[in-house]
C-alpha cells in the first residue's frame, strides 16, 4: 500500500499461530517496524527475530501481560525509546473459557474480561498520550462476530468483553478524533489456525462452515488484511467503525 514504510506498530499477542502474528507480518511486509508483544516468555523474541530476518525491517520482541499496567507502560516506553514514536496499535490479545454462566467462577470471569477488555483499555491508555503528542495515530481493537451473534459455543465473559470492545472503540474514537487519531475495531468470525484445531473437534468446524455464506473458514491473513486497510491512509476517513470479517457468518 505504500503507507507503512518507517511506521512503528505495536501488535499484542503477536507471537502465536493466529491473527496477531499475521498482522505483525503484514506490517513488516509493508515496511513498518513492529513490536511483537506477547505474554509468552520466549516466543515474542523468536518471532521478532524471524520477522527482522525475513522482511529486512526491525522488529523487537517484548514479553507483556496486557492485564498488567506496568508491563504495558514498559512496552510503550521501549517502543518510544527505540523509534521515538508509535504510529499503530493493534489490540489483539484475547482469551476464552467457554463454560456455562451457572458453572463460571469469579476467577474465570475476571481472567477473560481482564485480558480482552481491560487489556485493550490498558494499551490504549498507554499509547494515546504518544499519539496525541504526534497529532496522528491508528488504533485497531479486535472484537468478534459473537458480539452480535451471542456465541453459543463461547463463554459469556468472552461475548461480553468483545461487545464491550465495540463500545469502547466508539468512545475512544470520539475522544481522540480531534487529534487525528483513527480508532476502529475488527470483528472476525471463525478464523482457523493450527492451535484452534487442537482444542475444537472436527465436527465443530464442519457445522460452522455450513453457516458461512462464503462456504469456507477464515484465515488469519483475512483478518490481517482488514487491519492493514484500517491502518492505511485509504481508511483515513473511517473511525468508530467495526469491520466484520466473517465470510457472512454474522448473518446466520
Amino acid at each position: 500500500m505504500g503507507d507503512f514504510a518507517g511506521k512503528v506498530a505495536i501488535v499484542t499477542a503477536a507471537a502465536g499461530a493466529g491473527i496477531g502474528q499475521a498482522v505483525a507480518r503484514n506490517f513488516a511486509r509493508e515496511g513498518a517496524h513492529v513490536v511483537v508483544s506477547d505474554a509468552h516468555a520466549r516466543r515474542p523474541y523468536q518471532v521478532a527475530e524471524e520477522i527482522t530476518r525475513e522482511y529486512g525491517i526491525k522488529a523487537i520482541g517484548i514479553q507483556c501481560d496486557v492485564r498488567n499496567r506496568e508491563q504495558v507502560a514498559a512496552m510503550v516506553k521501549a517502543a518510544v525509546q527505540k523509534w521515538g514514536k508509535i504510529d499503530i496499535l493493534v489490540n489483539n490479545a484475547g482469551i476464552d473459557r467457554p463454560v456455562p454462566v451457572w458453572e463460571m467462577d469469579d476467577e474465570t470471569w475476571d481472567l477473560v474480561i481482564d485480558v480482552n477488555l481491560k487489556g485493550t483499555f490498558n494499551c490504549c491508555r498507554a499509547v494515546l498520550p504518544v499519539m496525541i503528542r504526534q497529532r496522528q495515530g491508528k488504533i485497531v481493537n479486535l472484537s468478534s462476530v459473537v458480539a452480535w451473534m451471542g456465541g453459543k459455543d463461547e463463554g459469556a465473559a468472552y461475548v461480553t468483553a468483545k461487545a464491550g470492545i465495540q463500545g469502547f472503540t466508539r468512545a475512544v474514537a470520539h475522544q481522540a478524533g480531534k487529534y487525528n487519531i483513527n480508532v476502529n475495531a475488527v470483528a472476525p468470525g471463525l478464523i482457523y489456525n493450527p492451535f484452534l484445531g487442537k482444542v475444537r473437534p472436527a465436527e465443530y468446524f464442519e457445522e460452522v462452515k455450513k453457516q458461512i455464506v462464503l462456504d469456507r473458514m477464515g484465515t488469519p491473513q483475512d483478518v490481517a488484511d482488514a487491519v492493514l486497510f484500517l491502518c492505511s491512509e485509504k481508511a483515513g476517513y473511517i473511525t468508530g467503525a467495526c469491520l466484520c470479517v466473517s465470510g457472512g457468518w454474522y448473518m446466520y
